[in-house]
């Protein structure tokens, strides 16, 4: 975009030179360099870095320039245009995006619900005309509220607007506690109780679309919640944390915020390691990913647990040479990728990977996935079988149940007070004992367990957010065996399980599959749960033929 600016403004026939482009970058850290940024969050909190203030609003100089503005383009010029942009996802692709994973899981229940009683509809109805006024008089204080309302979406849970009326409802959702006679801080009020899926997650439904169009800024929720808490602490602020939830919500998330994005930025100007690292932003979250080759079939690669893209280190560019455009992905709460206050399921990971072949891959791709990233692309293959031409299952997560032919009905899931202790037992653990874990399933090379592997693994164990993540182990639901989830890809679903795997039983899991998924082809190979790294030559060459197969029967269709 920068250069695309300077190449017009030089060409500008009013101006006698070429002005300088400066970025203008308000930083929330007085951080100097990037290129000396701490890879980790654990070192970087150790610099304890001062947060800059706010700025007022900037006051620009008129210019005393004739311009020519041109005429404006009507709305069929803009329909035209966007009918035309090359980036547009197709129209039934567009349709699959807006897609819930789990409404689509339960499709078959809601086909087989029987119509209702006509005699107890028409009791419900006279019992519903005695409190219509009732309801006359709530719709219509509902609808003075509204017409006041800072949120701005049919679903009502987005703060929007301009920056006073955000900051008004900021305001309002610090002081939480305090309760208020006002109806529209009551409104943000009613809001944050039914967004408060788990400690803090209600800041980030509610603010996090304003924050990422830039309503308002991280610094300025910061210094919000930092006088506020000075309010209530007679101007100081105490060590062990702050006095109200809200609070630590908000300064909590936007300080997360920052650490993310500032390793994005450093990914886009440092030259370290083998990949070209890629930020995508999903439901305003920032993802890393990477991809190389120009040409030839697309193929998505998906880690594990715990994992990152790099872990596919000694796969991407070797697939990509065969002739394949690669593409890999580090999810959501893992490796470098933003860990947000959310709910982490395995539907949420899911749609992230559906959105992710819609916007930017843009095709239909053979879906490689290695444990739990395995489980997430037969999820992603069931529901929205048009986004995949294969499945390729390494070690995968998911189970084998004969006969399976329904999806129980859910409820809405939490992160329960075990789960929540759980995780804080956990994390320390995993980082005493990960050098033996890792290298645990490396049983046939147990060198590529290395320093670089177990260190990155580290790293990303100091991330803000990582317990949030680390809870969802507890709330995994996979009870949606892999045969249902498959049954509608026959032969074309490849199974690569490493024989010697210490987290699952191999051989029955085999068996299992032989037995109840037609059409699967299984490669049994003398390696631990993550074949892929502990044999990548091997894994390569059996991909690589696999899709050269796969393709050769599609084009005779």
């Amino acid at each position: 975009m920068i250069d695309t600016v300077q190449e017009t403004l030089a060409t500008a026939p009013l101006l006698e030179r070429s002005p300088e482009v400066v970025m203008w970058q308000t930083p929330f850290y007085d951080i100097k360099d990037l290129k000396y940024l701490p890879p980790s969050h654990h070192d970087f909190k150790k610099l304890q870095l001062p947060i800059t203030s706010p700025l007022g609003p900037p006051r620009l100089p008129s210019v005393e320039i004739g311009l020519d503005w041109g005429p404006l383009p009507s709305v069929a010029d803009l329909k035209q245009f966007l009918n035309g942009n090359p980036s547009k996802s197709k129209e039934d692709w567009t349709s699959i995006k807006e897609t819930i994973a789990e409404k689509l899981l339960l499709n078959d229940q809601k086909d087989q619900v029987e119509p209702p009683n006509t005699l107890i509809g028409g009791m419900e109805s006279l019992k519903s005309r005695g409190s219509n006024q009732i309801n006359l008089n709530h719709e219509q204080t509902q609808r003075k509220r509204l017409q006041k309302s800072v949120f701005v979406t049919s679903k009502g849970n987005l703060v929007g607007g301009g920056t006073n009326a955000v900051l008004n409802a900021l305001a309002a959702y610090l002081r939480y506690l305090e309760g208020t006679g006002r109806d529209d801080w009551q409104e943000v009020h009613e809001k944050l109780r039914n967004a408060e899926s788990r400690d803090g997650a209600s800041f980030g439904i509610l603010f996090g679309s304003a924050l990422f169009l830039g309503i308002i800024s991280r610094r300025r929720v910061y210094h919000e919640a930092i006088k506020y808490e000075k309010e209530r602490n007679a101007g100081f602020l105490s060590p062990f944390g702050y006095s109200a939830t809200s609070i630590a919500a908000a300064a909590d998330a936007v300080c997360s915020m920052e650490w993310y994005w500032l390793m994005a930025l450093k990914s886009q100007i440092s030259d370290e390691g083998p990949f070209s690292i890629r930020i995508w932003r999903w439901n305003g979250y920032l993802i890393q990913y990477t991809v190389v080759g120009h040409e030839g079939p697309a193929v998505l690669l998906v880690h594990g647990f715990g994992a990152f893209f790099e872990h596919y280190r000694d796969n991407i560019h070797p697939v990509a040479d065969s002739g394949k455009r690669v593409w890999a992905i580090t999810l959501l709460g893992f490796g470098k990728s933003e860990k947000p206050n959310v709910f982490y399921s395995e539907l949420m990971w899911a749609e992230l990977l559906r959105d992710f072949i819609i916007q930017v891959v843009g095709e239909p791709a053979h879906l490689v996935g290695n444990s739990i990233g395995g489980y997430l692309i037969s999820i992603v293959a069931g529901l929205w079988p048009a986004l995949a031409k294969s499945v390729i299952l390494i070690n995968s997560a998911g189970n084998v149940i004969p006969g399976y032919s329904s999806v129980p009905s859910s409820k809405e899931r939490r992160t329960s007070g075990a789960a929540w202790l759980g995780a804080r037992f956990l994390l320390p653990f995993l980082r005493l004992r990960l050098p033996s874990i890792v290298k645990n399933c490396y049983p046939a090379k147990m060198a590529r367990a290395d320093d670089w592997l177990l260190n990155e693994m580290l790293r990303s164990s100091y991330d803000p957010g990582v317990l949030v993540v680390l809870e969802s182990i507890f709330s995994f639901n996979l009870s949606i065996p892999l045969n249902y989830l498959l049954k509608g890809f026959n032969e074309k679903v490849l199974f690569i399980q490493g024989t010697k795997d210490p987290i699952s039983d191999s051989q029955s899991k085999v068996a299992m599959l032989r037995e109840h998924l037609s059409g699967i082809v299984i490669k049994e190979l003398s390696a631990g749960h993550c074949p892929h790294d502990e044999l990548p030559e091997e894994v390569n060459y059996i991909i690589c033929d696999w899709i050269a197969t796969i393709e050769s029967k599609l084009l005779l269709v």
